[in-house]
């Protein structure tokens, strides 16, 4: 049986597929070779993964429906910054504390900190998290044969933690946040964050940003400080060291473009495209 990592896999070269053949619209047939399935196999994958037909899907990845969906968000952030970091249409009515590192923790980087993780499967491929007896401190996504380079990278930011590979006490979270199971009444999800103040503030601002909407960079500077530090606030966005559950992937370029992602720009359609099936169904 396929795990939904292997799913991801062959959802993301069929993304990359029709992003180089799009203008001439190929047939079902044409895209699902090029993922080497049949056509019947092919729909199911997409019936499982995304929860809509590849009709619906290749809609969905148009730069008219990035513009559409850029429209009906225009005052996002404004309708919902007063509701906390619990808004309205988040994901599986998760609701998400931050519990940010004092000044003096993030001059330690880490020191006298054990740190827990685990490589999991998710629908967007295989992924490293990792947790502190706080809460979550880590989420990213893992490349083929990338596992390694991910945990390098995090151990990075956390250089005088104390490491511990622990799959188990990492997999309960990696079912709140990918399994599909309503949350209502559950505590919430709580990240321990490493980061400048500014950074913080980004983080915060998006996670007020509703699952299936999509806000501008320029429209979340203005938020956190002026619309003129966008670049500044792009920059806090690639910073962001929990992937999906801090939403970056719902910022995207004000003429409808999606823009860069850390985790590639397929992987970020993916999630949008993912998302809106839900939403919208």
């Amino acid at each position: 049986m396929q795990t939904m990592s292997e799913d991801y896999s062959r959802m993301e070269k069929a993304i990359l597929f029709l992003e180089q053949n799009y203008h001439r619209q190929p047939e079902l047939r044409e895209v699902a070779k090029s993922v080497h399935l049949s056509e019947f196999h092919f729909q199911r994958l997409f019936r499982r993964w995304a929860g809509i037909s590849p009709k619906r899907f290749i809609q969905y990845m148009t730069l008219e429906h990035a513009k559409k969906l850029l429209e009906g968000s225009h005052s996002v952030l404004d309708a919902t910054y007063d509701a906390g970091l619990s808004s309205p249409g988040r994901l599986h009515d998760l609701f998400v504390n931050i519990e940010a590192m004092t000044p003096g923790e993030y001059k330690s980087q880490g020191a006298g900190l054990k740190i827990s993780y685990g490589f999991h499967a998710s629908p967007f491929g295989d992924c490293l998290l990792a947790a502190t007896e706080r809460g979550i401190c880590a989420l990213g996504f893992a490349d083929a044969g990338g596992g390694s380079a991910l945990l390098r990278d995090y151990q990075s930011r956390w250089p005088h933690a104390a490491w511990e590979e622990n799959p188990r006490l990492t997999q309960p979270y990696i079912r709140r946040i990918f399994g599909g199971e309503k949350q209502n009444g559950h505590r919430p999800i709580t990240l321990h964050l490493q980061g400048t103040n500014f950074q913080i503030k980004v983080w915060e601002a998006l996670l007020r940003i509703p699952m299936g909407s999509v806000v501008p960079y320029e429209d979340l500077a203005a938020k956190v400080c002026s619309a003129r530090a966008a670049r500044a606030v792009g920059s806090a966005v690639g910073r962001n060291p929990i992937a999906f559950l801090i939403p970056c992937h719902r910022v995207i370029r004000k003429a409808g473009g999606i823009g860069g992602y850390h985790w590639g720009a397929a992987r970020k359609k993916a999630m949008l495209i993912w998302e809106s099936a839900r939403t919208q169904n």
